[in-house]
């Protein structure tokens, strides 16, 4: 897939995020499937955390320092370390909004930049800037995959209909 294509689409997912986490009741965003997942809110809190400390800091590192060593990440202990369960919904999908849409446009300004760049990820070897790009779409791919099935669940949870009219989940 071009980059232009990956950049359009991590650019089009905002509003498919925004539209898919509005107007959310805190009924609904502190729901959880089962009680080791993740609910709404931690999601949220993890694309704030990703687009900020994770894909737009891992590409940039790529891109401009390749040769340097990655800083580690800690994506699972950040849920307990910043405090995900304190913080506030919809501020908090503002701020993931807005990490999003500063993301494009740095994406969109870049100029004379290599994204065959390798940097080596202590788990996974080389990693080129153009596959984090793609790997960043991949991973708002699965959280909108998530937030839908989350969704599903929740209405089934608290319909009082068999839904198997709609269709296999």
């Amino acid at each position: 897939m071009p980059i232009v294509e990956i950049i359009n689409q991590i650019e089009y997912n905002r509003e498919v995020f925004k539209n898919l986490l509005m107007f959310k009741t805190e009924k609904e965003f502190l729901w959880r499937p089962k009680p080791e997942k993740w609910n709404i809110l931690e999601i949220v809190c993890h694309l704030v955390d990703e687009e900020r400390d994770d894909f737009k800091t891992r590409v940039k590192h790529a891109l401009e320092t390749p040769t340097k060593e990655l800083v580690p990440i800690d994506p699972e202990g950040w849920v307990e370390q910043r405090g995900y369960a304190s913080m506030a919904y919809d501020k908090t999908l503002r701020d993931f909004l807005e990490e999003r849409k500063a993301s494009v446009e740095w994406l969109r300004n870049l100029v004379d930049v290599s994204w065959n760049n390798i940097v080596i990820h202590p788990e996974l070897g080389e990693l080129s800037a153009e596959q984090l790009l793609a790997n960043w779409l991949a991973h708002d791919y699965l959280h909108i995959r998530q937030i839908l099935r989350y969704q599903y669940q929740y209405l089934n949870a608290y319909s009082n209909f068999d839904l198997s009219y709609a269709g296999d989940w």
